[in-house]
């Protein structure tokens, strides 16, 4: 599979800070890759670098095969961006602003594609840009983005202000890009949509990648939470080294257990007569708070 974003050995540093730390990691085409990680971690720092707008201090980053940083022009030609915070000219209308950002690209507009945006978006063109919320001028980029056609979309918090109706539109879009063979970064907090979205996650804390993968690969070393009830009660199982968080609710025990025990916890349990046994598959969330916990949580 060929590699749209390869990212090797990556350290960016302003001054005495450390932004990015030898960091990896690659998106193919016609993937989905899900970058997440809180404020401050180096989500955007590494996004600035990918944009040919920040130089790394070592390593290097590629897209289409080409240095980010030396040929950023020729790349950009065939990427689209959407920041989180979008800034937008007060005096023009949204549909102004659309037009102009896709004049920008350089090749023809298919206009009924963006009109057929602007109503899946319910989307009013016709407003001047200073009096839109925070949604509204997301949806401005998010048009202007979809609207053409590109090899590569770099999306840094893209749905912040949209309300659920507009996410799952702006879900729609990615799905249709990627079936056209397109790529996508995806930065987001919102874990449901990146577990909904994207086929690979890589997590970045401090500035440092600390897990990446599939997320059929990330939910293996994530814990199972049990529901469990039975007819004697379970000696010193919350002594157990791969059980953790143990509740009792309603006689039940309720727990997270380390995935690959499994096989330990139910001939522990079989002897006291089990009545209810019941597992819920791992989320992208309790990944995403395992490794952001604090060590006084751990």
């Amino acid at each position: 599979m060929s590699k749209v974003i390869e990212i090797n050995n990556l350290t960016k540093t302003f001054g005495n800070v450390t932004a990015l730390n030898n960091i990896s990691f690659s998106l193919g085409k016609g993937k989905v890759l899900g970058f997440i990680g809180p404020n401050g971690a180096g989500k955007s720092t590494a996004i600035r670098i990918l944009l040919g707008l920040l130089k790394a201090n070592s390593g290097n980053a590629t897209i289409f095969g080409k240095d980010v940083w030396k040929d950023s022009v020729a790349i950009h030609e065939r990427i689209a961006y959407v920041p989180g915070d979008v800034h937008l000219w007060p005096n023009l209308t949204g549909g102004e602003i659309i037009d102009l950002f896709l004049s920008f690209r350089g090749v023809n507009v298919d206009k009924q594609r963006k009109e057929t945006l602007m109503r899946r978006f319910d989307f009013d063109p016709t407003k001047k840009a200073r009096t839109y919320s925070k949604g509204n001028r997301q949806k401005v980029a998010l048009i202007s983005a979809f609207a053409a056609d590109a090899d590569l979309y770099i999306l840094d918090e893209p749905t912040s202000g949209l309300d659920p109706l507009q996410e799952k539109v702006f879900q729609e879009c990615i799905d249709e890009v990627k079936t056209k063979g397109a790529s996508v970064l995806l930065s987001s907090h919102i874990l449901s949509e990146v577990e909904q979205l994207c086929d690979y996650v890589a997590i970045i804390r401090q500035g440092e990648i600390v897990e990446s993968g599939t997320l059929d690969e990330l939910r293996h070393l994530t814990r199972i939470q049990i529901s469990l009830k039975t007819n004697k009660e379970v000696p010193e199982l919350a002594e157990q080294k791969w059980v953790h968080n143990l509740t009792f609710e309603k006689n039940e025990a309720v727990f997270q257990l380390d995935s690959e025990y499994m096989d330990e916890l139910i001939s522990y349990v079989q002897p006291y007569g089990v009545i209810k046994f019941e597992s819920a598959p791992p989320k992208l969330e309790d990944l995403f708070m395992r490794h952001y916990q604090t060590e006084e949580d751990s």
